[in-house]
Order: C-alpha cells, then structure tokens, then sequence
C-alpha cells in the first residue's frame, strides 16, 4: 500500500493538519516495539502518545528502553495500575495536542499502513469521524465465529438505536477530529468504551464514514483480552447512553 507523504495532506485555513496516534498499552511486551516501529514507517503521525496501563509483564521495561532511544515525537505515560483501555485511550486524548486523534492498538491486529485509507475522509472534509471496517471486504484472517456473531449483533443494536448504518462498532480503528471528542466525557473505563464513544459521536448527529482495513486477529493464547462477557455489558452501554447523557 502506497503512503502519501506529509506535504500532500489536505489544509484547514492554510494550516496542515496534525496527527497523534494515540496507543492504549497493557501487558504486551512482545509487540509495542514492533507496533512503534510500524507506525513511524508510516511517516503520517505528528506524534505518537503511548499510554501503557498498568502492565506487569515486562512492558514497561520494553517502555523505558524506548524512551531512552528518545523516539522524536513519541510520548510514553503510565497508569500505576490497570483502569482499562478505556481509561487508556482518554489519557491519550487529553495529552494529545494534534488536530486529529487516531487509535491504534498495541498488538499486530492492525496494520498502520491502513492510515492514509482513514485518514482520507477527514483530509478532503468528508467527515470528522472515520471508523476502520474488518467486514467491508478487506484482507482478513478468519475471525472466531461467536467473537463474529457478538460484532454484528452489537453492531446491529448500534444501528437500530442510534438510526446509522454502521458494519463494524467495535473496531479499533477510530478515527477523529480533535473538537468532536474534546468537550466529551466518556466514563466508561473498559471496553465499554467503544460503544460509549459511537453513541455520543452519534447523538451529536455526525455521520460516521467507514473504510474498509485489513485485519489479522489474534487467538486467545496469543493475548486476546476482550471476553464474551464484554458483550452483554457493551449492550447495556449502547442502551443506556441511548436514553441518558
């Protein structure tokens, strides 16, 4: 896949935009390097804020060997314990000083070469929100069927609630312009955060545009942390935020 360079990003009142990349990091000391890595090849990211979230498998000494190589543009900050990527990703935003925030998990799921695809929509003033789509025909590996059936279904709640026509809520890929999520409290912690997030970007009345991405899911003993029982709390989180502030 072809990468743009910088000097051909669209303009907002003569001035380019920016980008952080914001990584939501917790017990994955086998990958964040390789993930940095992966993300300044793209030479698209203003900066890159690492937030890691506790971890106690050697992440935060795979962390501190980075920032004494003192990577231009990376930041790196620490929870002292786990609060969830929820929690992770908000820290993230508020330290994030770019024009555009872009979520990026800290294993091999997702593949930043995918970026200039979202960041497209935003570039030509499309739309402020971009979500990265696993089913809308991108390469994939096969996803485990029921992790499947809770997408769609989740998915499906998303768009009978919210009036939308979105294929895939759940994805990582989120995509924004800053002012959309800076007056926006999120209280979810955990992986509730993604339906929290696409409902109130919904009820704002923003059209989510989406983009098709690749995908290379892990298995459950490679360190898949989400479980079946997300799900039905993910669901509550959709209604709830539905009817409520």
């Amino acid at each position: 896949m072809l990468v743009e360079p910088r000097a051909k990003k669209a303009e907002t009142h003569h001035k380019p935009l920016t980008l952080s990349v914001v990584i939501p990091c917790f017990n994955e000391a086998n990958s964040i390097r390789d993930v940095l890595e992966k993300v300044e090849a793209v030479q698209l990211a203003d900066e890159i804020i690492i937030v890691d979230d506790g971890s106690t498998d050697g992440t935060r000494d795979v962390l501190k060997e980075l920032e004494a190589e003192q990577h231009p543009g990376v930041r790196i900050l620490y929870h002292p314990r786990n609060l969830g990527k929820g929690a992770a990703v908000m820290t993230g935003f508020q330290a994030a000083v770019s024009d555009i925030f872009l979520i990026q998990d800290a294993d091999h799921e997702y593949d930043p070469r995918d970026y200039p695809l979202l960041l497209k929509p935003i570039y030509e003033g499309i739309s402020p929100v971009v979500y990265g789509s696993r089913f809308l025909g991108g390469p994939r590996k096969a996803m485990n069927f029921w992790n499947m059936v809770a997408n769609k279904g989740l998915t499906l709640c998303t768009n009978i609630l919210y009036n939308a026509i979105l294929s895939d809520m759940e994805t990582c890929y989120k995509v924004f312009r800053a002012e959309v999520v800076h007056d926006m409290r999120i209280r979810s912690r955990r992986f509730e955060f993604e339906p929290e997030i696409t409902a109130k970007v919904l009820k704002k009345g923003i059209r989510i545009y989406e983009v098709p991405i690749s995908y290379n899911g892990r298995e459950w003993w490679e360190g898949k942390k989400i479980k079946w029982t997300d799900a039905p709390i993910a669901l509550w989180t959709l209604i709830r935020y539905r009817f409520t502030d």
